[in-house]
């Protein structure tokens, strides 16, 4: 059976958003990762730098998780920090790009804005290529070989506690996904083909 949605969660410099991309325009069908912020920030009449300050200062504590986790399957959200806000808006707008018909998401904990949709596909990409993720961070985010580790480790990190605190989930869990690929491995191409023929 097609997949109707496509949700991917990434490591920093694994490539997934470049395999994103690149499987949209083979597929026509939109991606939205960045577009989500954009969305955020129009409604609630900020910058997508100030979206992205909260995501990164997210509450990881069990209690919020468990009050995030109730107000975001309804809606609501008062009484919500502004990092509250933030989570609960970008899942309608999650949402709401998904009524549009066939979509792929990077990132944003899209798979839980999805939970009740059916055929949902949740992959995971990393890269176990050190040599390959080194180089693509250098070049396509132009951070100096001095810096690269500790770039990689704090996206990582971000990228960890936002989800982990907003799905009560551990990112790194692959138990979370349908598929993993390691695009250390198959490589940008290879990954597209995959993930193509999920569209079929």
């Amino acid at each position: 059976m097609s997949i109707r949605y496509l949700t991917i969660e990434r490591e920093y410099g694994s490539g997934g958003t470049t395999i994103a991309r690149r499987l949209a325009e083979e597929t026509n069908i939109p991606c939205y990762g960045r577009e989500i912020l954009e969305a955020v920030a129009k409604k609630k009449g900020i910058s997508v730098d100030e979206v992205e300050r909260s995501e990164e200062t997210v509450s990881g504590s069990f209690l919020y998780n468990l009050y995030l986790m109730g107000k975001a399957g309804t809606g609501e959200a008062d009484m919500l920090s502004e990092d509250g806000h933030v989570f609960v808006a970008e899942q309608e707008a999650i949402r709401e790009f998904a009524k549009r018909g066939r979509c792929i998401f990077v990132g944003h904990c899209a798979a839980e804005a999805l939970r009740d949709q059916p055929r949902v596909a949740r992959v995971f990409i990393r890269c176990s290529d050190e040599a390959a993720r080194k180089k693509r961070i250098m070049e396509q985010y132009g951070i100096p070989d001095s810096t690269v580790e500790a770039t990689r480790k704090w996206f990582d990190r971000k990228r960890a506690n936002y989800y982990n605190a907003n799905t009560g989930k551990k990112w790194s869990d692959l138990k979370n996904y349908d598929i993993i690929l390691d695009s250390g491995i198959v490589g940008v191409d290879g990954c597209v083909a995959v993930l193509k023929g999920l569209f079929a």
